[in-house]
């Protein structure tokens, strides 16, 4: 009996610290910094008070603009020559975050909203009509942004209800509820948004999952969003041209 109490002390002991790395480490384990390929085009700064912000960027004497969050482990600045050439009447806005391609401080759910939330109102001086695209954990970015901004309209890219639910499927064993500092509860916002809003999943999607999708596009008010499938998995790229012609289709 003494050993069995010993061993599952050891077990308890074991348990207690991958939890306390788990939280230690969580941010590394969710966010990808990666350096930027920046275009010959200077970017726009966005100076926050803690951090210096870049937007890779195609200016554009235009009311309307587009403007992109990306993925966890992706650099923005190669997208701009085909979103620039998807939506020619738009000027375009490519966000890297905090830690990511040249911009400073570290990234985190808080840092990238207040971001995302100052570039919107920036932009929104010089364009009346700023379209959002966010894509994986940009979804998460978007649908903060469009809760409390009017965007003329939401695109979100294997978007997620919340990281909770994706971080508790990929690590079952541990009370990851209660480890999360950044959740991204984009269920819980959806509903205040009135935006056209158009939900792009990839049929394989081996990281989001058709599930966690679709229970987002269930959290909207009916007949705000559109739920689309295309072939692919999370990673597949998706053409901008496609993204401009499924909105030029969508109700």
């Amino acid at each position: 009996m003494r050993m069995l109490l010993t061993i599952a002390g050891y077990v308890l002991a074991g348990y207690c610290l991958l939890c306390l790395l788990l939280y230690l480490l969580q941010r590394q384990l969710i966010y990808y910094p990666v350096a930027a390929q920046l275009p010959p085009t200077e970017p726009l700064v966005l100076q926050q008070t803690d951090a210096t912000v870049l937007v890779s960027q195609q200016p554009r004497d235009s009311s309307q603009a587009l403007l992109y969050f990306g993925g966890n482990a992706e650099d923005v600045s190669v997208y701009l020559p085909e979103f620039a050439a998807a939506f020619p009447n738009h000027a375009i806005y490519l966000m890297h975050y905090r830690g990511y391609g040249g911009s400073s401080g570290k990234p985190s759910e808080q840092a990238l909203i207040a971001d995302a939330l100052a570039l919107f109102d920036q932009l929104h001086s010089k364009h009346s009509a700023i379209t959002v695209i966010g894509r994986s954990l940009g979804s998460g970015v978007a649908v903060q942004l469009a809760a409390q901004r009017e965007v003329a309209q939401l695109v979100l890219i294997a978007p997620f209800d919340s990281l909770s639910a994706l971080a508790q499927r990929q690590f079952p064993l541990f009370p990851v509820k209660w480890l999360l500092k950044d959740t991204y509860r984009s269920a819980d916002y959806a509903p205040a948004i009135s935006s056209r809003t158009l939900l792009l999943v990839a049929e394989q999607d081996e990281i989001i999952g058709r599930a966690r999708s679709e229970a987002l596009y269930q959290a909207f008010t009916p007949g705000v969003a559109t739920l689309k499938s295309y072939s692919g998995s999370h990673n597949s790229d998706l053409a901008a041209s496609q993204i401009a012609a499924w909105l030029a289709t969508a109700p």
